[in-house]
């Protein structure tokens, strides 16, 4: 189910670091390419596990994660935030630092 504007603005003071627009939420970490790689495959990993899977754009030196929910119309739902929270763990068991882009 969607979230309300109320709930989205609450769930991104959860989730420092995470951008919202319009109805996503995103996250860009600096990481060497081949360490940015296997920092994918491990989300990658926990995405299938939990059946919910962020767009990743890989790019030399850093990662972006964008997040929303298709099967609810490309909205944002609980199932974002949680995914983002898994994400800034994976990112930080390999060391991406987080940018401000």
């Amino acid at each position: 189910m969607p979230l309300t504007e109320d709930e989205i603005v609450a769930a991104l003071l959860k989730a420092p670091g995470w951008r919202r627009d319009g109805d996503e939420i995103s996250r860009t970490y600096g990481i060497r390419y081949h360490g940015g790689v296997a920092m994918i495959v491990h989300v990658a990993d926990v995405e299938r596990l939990i059946s919910h899977h962020a767009d990743i754009d890989l790019r030399w030196g850093k990662v972006r994660f964008a997040i929303t929910t298709h099967d609810v119309g490309n909205k944002l739902t609980t199932a974002d935030f949680d995914l983002a929270r898994r994400i800034d763990a994976i990112a930080e068991a390999h060391m991406a630092e987080p940018l401000d882009v």
